[in-house]
């Protein structure tokens, strides 16, 4: 049963930007990313209380978006996305530069939804995918496996954000703040 003091553990699982801030080094990606989508989190939820945020990106993979990342230029493309769905949840990102270099950098999905459910102590019981079709394909992925890991309850309710990117920004902000979206999303 959740009440105020102990709010279902919600997941929002956002497509990276194109639009991103160019400082130099790392930072934080829901600070990197400036698109649309993040700013509508940024606005909604400015203390970070109301989800768990992660992000799937075409470079780094699925990510924690509390993770310090570098200003890169990638596209998810069908192929790469074919590529992240074969290698599922283990398959470590970024890939190794070289072809035949050790596969020993970057972070793999079920290390990162792992701990961001406290290895399955605390399963996440709400989701929100928000995307393009080509992200939702592969966030969808994803999570089944998560749900088999035990880190997202199997009977989640999932919410599926998609549409005109206006429209997108609205049911965001109705997820995060828990009111009725304004379109029906994807059960």
């Amino acid at each position: 049963m959740t009440s105020p003091l102990f709010p279902p553990k919600r997941l929002l699982i956002l497509a990276c930007s194109t639009t991103k801030r160019h400082d130099a080094g790392h930072i934080p990606a829901n600070v990197r990313y400036d698109g649309p989508l993040w700013q509508t989190l940024r606005a909604a939820d400015p203390n970070g209380t109301r989800a768990s945020v992660a992000f799937l990106s075409a470079h780094y993979g699925f990510r924690d978006a509390t993770t310090p990342i570098a200003d890169y230029d990638a596209r998810l493309t069908p192929h790469l996305a074919e590529r992240m769905i074969a290698g599922g949840v283990t398959t470590r990102w970024p890939r190794p530069r070289r072809k035949n270099g050790p596969d020993n950098s970057g972070m793999h999905a079920s290390a990162e939804i792992a701990s961001m459910s406290l290895y399955g102590r605390e399963p996440f019981r709400d989701v929100a995918l928000a995307g393009g079709a080509l992200y939702l394909t592969v966030m969808r992925t994803l999570l089944g496996e998560f749900q088999r890991m035990g880190c997202v309850l199997p009977d989640a309710r999932v919410f599926t954000i998609n549409g005109a990117i206006g429209r997108m920004r609205q049911d965001l902000r109705c997820w995060l703040l828990e009111t009725e979206p304004t379109h029906a999303g994807t059960p």
